[in-house]
Order: structure tokens, then C-alpha cells, then sequence
């Protein structure tokens, strides 16, 4: 008996509703209506409410699409969308491309009669992005950073005034910026819901611009940004090189700005020390408050870990925190590391947390040294681990097993070193800027999906750690 496509594609819903949270299903999946599917060709036609939503999809699920559909409709089927606004957007994408490094694309072919009912519509909530484990409830507060967390707060508890509008945190890896303006995003969308809050870092941010000028689309791409309420961008220092996404950015900021939206920025250095930033964009960074983070000191890091063993129910010996707060270089995301580390080895092995387990531990967990990785570090580990040769990965090669150490090993270089994205590119397989863009996004999107691949990147940067 034949199935009917309407019953296929709700099977593909099923399992996309499956592999993602009950929010990322409702905001970019539930929308989406079959339209049509032409056995002959193997053509599905959906639509979508918005070309940002097509974007994001193709941006962000464009795997996980593939897979369900091969699964449900079979080997070769091709998508295409139709924009619920005044075109037809036809983007054909061969599933059988496991490999492949960039998403072809193929531009818009004919005119649409549906009328533009989304423009005209009062914006729909939004996937906000955030992480709900980064709240103020689990932000210890500390000498080094109760300014910044004060004001913060109070700018999520009174987002419609102008005071301290844009903030700019600043700090080093580690000290908690990226919980803080997750706090102050969580906190406003508590007290205010009918707000759209967005939290997007510097080089998603990038990706979605260089997606957008491809597709020349730029004008939605903008359009959908001039609408949120709580913009919160991280780790802007990655746009130094990056004119054209700072010159967008720059008529967004504006805009935003203009009508008394909220403006978080975070960077790793303060707006005198961003090199190859436009000037008129340092201006307007500078024109609010700028709040820096410091690392924490020991005592602060001793109440975060006491913090989390109370939270999480775990038994650590005071000797024991305060050996793991003194080592950890004042750094949260590697005393996180360390708790996480010693409570899987204590399960594992069937023993207590004591100093002995905590000194084996913490030289897995935390990079005492102060010698900076090379890239040479990150290839030669990186390709002990998928066992192909630096050659390789540096040659056009599109075989599976060297596309994926390429992109880990851009991945890792933009992680670690802090190379802008051209230089990277160049040592890393002679590729340009945009190659390694599209690579960091195609790993950072499976690390959120794929936990097998995340224990193996985690592998790899514990070699990076045992180095020395």
C-alpha cells in the first residue's frame, strides 16, 4: 500500500521533534507546511514563513534534514522551499553529499502569488538562543565581578531605559563573561516574555551574513535583526578582520539603538585594544558602559566550586576544593572541567574524591602551562586522531576521513590560537576565509547534536592538555 507524502513527511517530523528541544521544534520546525512531493523527480516543496527561517534551517539543520529525509523518503530526494512572502526560493541540495565542505545553492527561478502576510504580521517569539543552565541563580558573585554582575541584573530587570545601553563586558577566557550576558538574557525574558531576546556569537553572527550575501538576501538578514529587542553578541573580538559583516553590524547597531533596544557585547579586550575595528563601531561600543571581568581569585573560584558541589550533590574534601581552586588558573570553565572530571573518574574507578585522584585528574583537565598551541600542535594531534597525514588535510582532497580533520583542525585553530579566520585558512589546507567560517559552524552545530563526537573532540583537546 502507498503511503501518502502528508503521512511521510509527518514521520520526518516525528523524528526531527526527536533529535532536538521541545522550543527548537516549535520556533523552526512546526511552521514548515508540505506543499508537494513529485515521486518522479524526488522533489519535496515545503513553506516556510520567512526566508530567515529558510536560511536558518539551511544553516543550522541542514544534516540533520538530510538524514531524516533519506530515511523517510529515500536516497536522492531533493528539498526545496517556498518563502511565504513574494518568492519562491529553490534550494536543491544532493543528500548523497556526506562530504561535501559547503552547501551549493542554487538562486531563486520564478515569482510567487502568495501575498506578503508575514511582513505585515507582528514578529513571532523567538529561539532565543540561550543557555538555561547560565543563569544569575548559579552566577556566584565575587570581587571580581559584582559590578558587572550587578548592572547587568539591573539591566534585565529595567531593559526599556537607556542607562549603560550598549554594555560591553570584557575578559579573559574563562572569567565568565559568556554566563553573564546568558544571565542577563534569561533574566529579561523571565520578567519580560513578549520580548525578543537573541544571544548569538561573533562568527555565527559572520556565518549568517556571508550565508545571506550568497544567497543576496542581505536586506532580510538585516530586517530580521532590527527586530529583536535584547540583542547579545559574544566574543566580538573574532570580526577583526571581518569589514563588511562590521559594516552590516554597524546599520543594525544603529537602528537598534535608535529605538532603545538593548545592546550586550562581550570580547575578550576592551574597545581600545580591538584591532582592525572599525573606528565609528569602537565609538558606538564605547558610548555605554564598559564593565570588565577579571579572573577570579582563589577564593572566589572556592565558593564557585562549592557552589556547584551543593547544586550537583557531590562530596569533595575541603582540602581537595582548595587544591582545584589554587590550580586552576582562575579560569570557571576549568574548574567546571575538573569537578566533572573527578566525579567520572571516582565512578568509574569505585573511589573516594581525595587529593591523590584530584592531582591525577587536574593534570588531564587543566593546562598549567603558559606556552601558547601552535598550529602545528593542532594538526599533528588532530591527525594522529584520524590517522591521515598533515599532507593531506593541506591538499584538495574531499574524501570523508580528511574533510573532517580539516574542518576539526580550523575548528581547533579558531578555538585555541587566535589567528583571524584568512590566516587560518591559509595554513590550514590553503583555503580562504569563508571555508573555515562554514567548517567552525558545521562542527560547533554536531557538537550540540552528536555526544559521541563531542567525547571525541574532547579527546582531542585533552591530548592538547597533556602536552607538556
Amino acid at each position: 500500500m502507498n503511503v501518502s507524502p502528508k503521512n511521510l513527511w509527518d514521520s520526518c517530523l516525528q523524528l526531527i521533534k526527536e533529535n532536538v528541544t521541545e522550543q527548537q521544534f516549535d520556533t523552526w520546525f512546526r511552521p514548515i507546511v508540505l506543499q508537494s512531493y513529485k515521486p518522479a523527480s524526488k522533489t519535496l516543496l515545503v513553506q516556510v514563513p520567512s526566508q530567515f527561517v529558510y536560511e536558518y534551517l539551511e544553516g543550522h539543520y541542514v544534516d540533520l534534514l538530510r538524514k531524516v529525509l533519506t530515511r523517510v523518503f529515500g536516497q536522492g530526494v531533493q528539498l526545496t522551499y517556498r518563502v511565504m512572502v513574494d518568492q519562491e526560493h529553490h534550494l536543491s541540495q544532493d543528500l548523497q553529499q556526506d562530504d561535501a565542505e559547503e552547501i551549493s545553492s542554487q538562486r531563486p527561478t520564478s515569482r510567487g502569488n502568495q501575498s506578503p502576510t508575514v511582513l505585515d504580521a507582528v514578529p513571532q517569539d523567538i529561539d532565543s538562543q540561550l543557555d538555561p543552565h547560565k543563569s544569575f541563580g548559579n552566577y556566584v558573585e565575587g570581587d571580581s565581578n559584582k559590578l558587572p554582575r550587578s548592572i547587568g541584573l539591573s539591566i534585565a530587570e529595567h531593559p526599556n531605559t537607556t542607562q549603560f545601553n550598549p554594555m560591553f563586558i570584557y575578559g579573559p577566557s574563562g572569567c565568565g563573561k559568556t554566563h553573564l550576558i546568558n544571565a542577563i538574557g534569561l533574566r529579561t525574558k523571565q520578567l519580560y516574555p513578549q520580548k525578543r531576546v537573541l544571544y548569538v556569537s561573533a562568527r555565527l553572527f559572520q556565518v549568517q551574513y556571508t550565508d545571506s550575501v550568497r544567497q543576496n538576501t542581505t536586506n532580510d538578514f538585516i530586517n530580521f535583526y532590527q527586530t529583536i529587542d535584547v540583542l547579545i553578541v559574544d566574543d566580538i573580538q573574532e570580526w577583526a578582520t571581518a569589514t563588511k559583516t562590521q559594516d552590516t553590524f554597524f546599520h543594525i547597531f544603529n537602528h537598534l539603538f535608535r529605538n532603545g533596544r538593548r545592546i550586550i557585547l562581550a570580547s575578550d579586550r576592551p574597545p581600545v585594544d580591538l584591532k582592525g575595528m572599525n573606528d565609528r563601531l569602537l565609538t558606538r561600543f564605547s558610548c555605554g558602559l564598559i564593565a570588565e571581568l577579571e579572573k577570579p581569585n582563589v577564593q572566589l573560584c572556592i565558593d564557585i566550586l562549592h557552589s556547584k558541589i551543593k547544586r550537583d550533590g557531590l562530596n569533595i574534601p575541603e582540602d581537595v576544593v582548595r587544591f582545584i581552586a589554587e590550580t586552576a588558573n582562575g579560569s570557571v570553565r576549568d574548574l567546571q572541567g575538573v569537578i566533572n572530571s573527578l566525579l567520572a573518574y571516582s565512578v568509574v574507578y569505585n573511589s573516594n574524591v581525595d587529593m591523590r585522584l584530584a592531582e591525577r585528574v587536574i593534570k588531564r583537565a587543566v593546562k598549567i602551562d603558559d606556552e601558547p598551541l601552535t598550529i602545528d600542535d593542532i594538526l599533528d594531534k588532530v591527525c594522529s586522531h584520524y590517522n591521515v597525514t598533515a599532507t593531506a588535510v593541506n591538499s584538495r582532497s574531499r574524501k570523508k576521513d580528511i574533510v573532517m580533520a580539516r574542518q576539526v583542525s580550523m575548528y581547533m585553530a579558531q578555538k585555541y590560537t587566535k589567528m583571524p579566520a584568512s590566516r587560518i585558512g591559509k595554513l590550514v589546507g590553503n583555503r580562504d576565509h569563508s571555508t573555515v567560517i562554514h567548517s567552525c559552524s558545521k562542527i560547533e552545530d554536531r557538537l550540540k547534536m552528536d555526544k559521541g563526537f563531542f567525547a571525541e573532540i574532547a579527546s582531542i583537546e585533552n591530548s592538547f592538555k597533556l602536552k607538556a
